[in-house]
């Protein structure tokens, strides 16, 4: 088990993001969080599943997808949240710097996404198949990923709480267009934040299995 590091306060080019990167000693993979609506690199959920991710060796990035102008701005009109597109291409500009940085070039990537961050994961996956070994959606709304679902290479598994009826059938569709190797897993009594007893525990240790045998395994590893 990897002995996690200090968290480091990072900036992602070009916009000046602001993140959080965890690096273990040994570290056999990262995992880049992309939160969703309404939501920030502070959310306790995410940073509960990191602890988890690191305990096991894997390094992690908690990344805000918009500025801090752009969340503000979003906070009164709601206009950032679903342009998928936009958080996308922030995913996509984090995942190239990620590549580019000495401590983290040689790490194989993977994406934890929730909400409407689920999507932007999806697409950003898409755009780049030879580099994310793995996708996780807690929550997520893979749907709003429209064509480039069946364009995803990464295996993805798709998480959603048995109490979240409305996005349960969303998942449902996204799942049958994707192409790749895939799961979908309701977790019972769980609602949309899965705020219940033991069912974000739950959440952990499915993407903790999920990334442990995607990003870790021989021929996987960058």
């Amino acid at each position: 088990m990897g002995l996690a590091s200090t968290e480091q306060a990072v900036k992602i080019p070009p916009d000046g993001l602001s993140a959080d990167l965890v690096i273990p000693e040994r570290a056999t993979g990262l995992v880049l969080f992309a939160h969703g609506s309404g939501s920030s690199r502070h959310s306790s959920r995410n940073r509960y599943v990191a602890r988890v991710l690191q305990q096991c060796g894997l390094a992690t990035l908690l990344l805000d997808l918009l500025t801090l102008a752009e969340e503000q701005a979003d906070a009164e009109t709601g206009r950032f949240r679903f342009d998928i597109d936009l958080l996308a291409r922030r995913l996509v500009q984090a995942t190239d710097w990620l590549q580019s940085e000495p401590a983290t070039r040689d790490l194989s990537i993977g994406y934890f996404g929730a909400s409407t961050g689920a999507a932007a994961a999806l697409i950003a996956a898409a755009q780049r198949p030879a580099v994310v070994g793995a996708v996780v959606s807690r929550g997520g709304r893979p749907d709003l990923a429209g064509d480039a679902l069946p364009r995803v290479k990464a295996p993805t598994l798709l998480i959603v709480g048995s109490n979240d009826r409305p996005v349960i059938e969303l998942n449902q569709q996204a799942f049958a267009e994707l192409r790749c190797e895939k799961r979908l897993v309701v977790v019972p009594g769980a609602s949309h934040l899965f705020e219940e007893p033991g069912t974000l525990e739950e959440i952990a240790k499915l993407a903790r299995s999920w990334f442990q045998d995607h990003l870790t395994k021989p021929g996987n590893t960058r």
